[in-house]
């Protein structure tokens, strides 16, 4: 979708400067929460590619396309789920930005995470499953 691998990379903190989350929500047999965090610089090239932009793209689109990010993510995994005898259902994706904001997932089970890489600027993917 991106045109670009993405590169596995060891926990780090946060990212300085403007973020974007985007959160999408896990219902029924499974419940929990699907986040895709990035810097400014990692949204809007996300954005640019998905809309094959050249030009610098406006805040409704890069939160429409890190959203977009988020829900494909939660979708494949919710398609690579068997034996689960309810059915598992997506939440429309919630974006949120910012410069000094914490994320606290509120789902109290496990969690995974996963720290990437794409283009040189890091981008986290986090799992939350409700216990």
């Amino acid at each position: 979708m991106l045109d670009e691998p993405l590169a596995q990379e060891a926990p780090s903190a946060a990212v300085a400067g403007e973020n974007f989350t985007a959160m999408v929500g896990l219902a029924g047999s499974l419940r929990g929460v699907v986040t895709f965090c990035c810097g400014a610089q990692s949204a809007h090239q996300i954005a640019a590619r998905m809309l094959r932009l050249d030009v610098a793209c406006s805040e409704e689109q890069v939160c429409d396309a890190i959203g977009e990010i988020c829900n494909m993510i939660a979708g494949n995994f919710k398609n690579k789920l068997t034996g689960l005898d309810k059915p598992c259902l997506l939440s429309v994706p919630a974006v949120v930005t910012g410069r000094a904001y914490r994320f606290h997932s509120l789902a109290g089970g496990e969690s995974l995470e996963s720290s990437l890489v794409l283009d040189g600027w890091p981008v986290i993917v986090r799992l939350d499953i409700h216990a």
